[in-house]
């Protein structure tokens, strides 16, 4: 009746069934960056924020993220991940910080969702810690970079020089 995934014959939202797809080794990468003043940047760097350190404080909040991101996205599978890496640039020509989170695991369905959320909870973390500097920091370009494994393989953006 429909071609899309997640409709049913009803036409009412409903979850893939994956249970029949094999459990393989998957991965995805995303990244996006947060554009800030140059002294809020100093202040991360120079690790000066009342609120502590910010970096540690936005890696913590974005493997978090990655781990609940089934709670947060209705249709999206809970998966048992392996791994989840979130990794900082401090980019003094944005000026701001940017950011790339990676996550993997032994599943019948990828980890796409997985590693775009953690950049994006990253980044709003870095703002909440940053914003009694700079309130118009600004969050761009979250994207999926690469994902690998699965029935469609590995995928790289067109583009990955720049997150």
């Amino acid at each position: 009746m429909n071609d899309l995934s997640h409709v049913n014959r009803a036409g009412e939202a409903s979850m893939v069934d994956v249970s029949a797809k094999p459990a393989t080794a998957r991965t995805a990468r995303a990244a996006g960056s947060i554009r800030m003043s140059a002294d809020a940047l100093r202040a991360i760097r120079d690790n000066t924020l009342a609120k502590g350190d910010v970096l540690s404080v936005a890696r913590i909040a974005g493997i978090q993220a990655a781990k609940r991101t089934a709670d947060l996205i209705p249709l999206c599978h809970p998966l048992p991940l392996t791994d989840v890496q979130v990794r900082f640039t401090l980019d003094d020509a944005l000026p701001g910080v940017r950011c790339e989170a990676e996550a993997r695991t032994v599943a019948g369905t990828g980890v796409e969702m997985e590693a775009m959320v953690a950049v994006s909870v990253a980044l709003v973390t870095v703002y909440d810690m940053t914003k009694s500097i700079d309130k118009g920091m600004q969050i761009d370009g979250v994207r999926l970079l690469e994902k690998t494994g699965g029935k469609s393989g590995t995928w790289r953006a067109p583009d990955t020089s720049q997150p």
